[in-house]
């Protein structure tokens, strides 16, 4: 009886640490994998590949009330940079409706960028997705129908990578060029100078003399 519990005990403690060591291997390759993501994701937000392309794609971010978010504007001014030094002659406006909403992302954005200089001939509005992979695969639509293959992608920084990886499941050839000016965008206090407060000088007072009793 003795051998027989012993023998059990044994191969429990064997179990357990067979478990442990698959558990230890999981999470191991788990934290692994997600080390090598975020590097890449790091990697590929400090990374701008602007070049001439056949199109400049804009990433849909909230309006309100018709006038873009500070991020929707962040990504708008970019790709209006880049459409002003003739990088690409067409402009790609993508972003739904959401919902309560009355217009959607893209519109807004297209009135902002007809507003500074872009004609509306040169914009296409790409509306119904209503998330990245959606917006992503209409935009590989709408460049198939043209006949076109390149894109400069335009978001935040970290949106970089996804981006590039859908954009190649989709079929078309991106390059990515972060806006580096939107509030969610990493160290923008290193990239938005603070204001510094002026301190006001008070008039210096001269002490009044007393007048002396005659």
């Amino acid at each position: 009886m003795k051998r027989a519990s012993e023998k059990a005990k044994a191969k429990a403690k064997h179990a357990v640490k067979i478990v442990r060591r698959v558990l230890t291997v999981l999470v191991v390759s788990v934290f692994t994998v997600w080390i090598i993501s975020a590097a890449a994701v790091l990697v590929w937000s400090s990374r701008d590949e602007a070049r001439p392309a056949q199109a400049i794609v804009v990433l849909g971010a909230a309006q309100y009330a018709g006038k873009p978010s500070p991020v929707l504007r962040a990504r708008l001014d970019h790709a209006l940079d880049l459409w002003k030094r003739r990088l690409a002659s067409l402009l790609i406006l993508t972003g739904g409706t959401g919902a309560g909403d009355t217009t959607s992302e893209a519109a807004v954005g297209r009135t902002y960028a007809t507003k500074r200089g872009v004609p509306d001939s040169a914009i296409l509005v790409e509306n119904a997705g209503r998330t990245t992979s959606e917006s992503m695969r209409a935009v590989a639509g709408m460049l198939e129908a043209r006949g076109l293959q390149t894109a400069l992608l335009v978001s935040d920084p970290f949106h970089m990578l996804r981006l590039r990886i859908l954009a190649r499941r989709f079929g078309f050839t991106p390059y990515t060029s972060p806006t580096r000016t939107s509030p969610i965008s990493p160290n923008r206090e290193a990239r938005w100078p603070r204001r510094t407060r002026t301190r006001r000088r008070r008039p210096c007072r001269t002490p009044r003399r007393m007048a002396r009793p005659a």
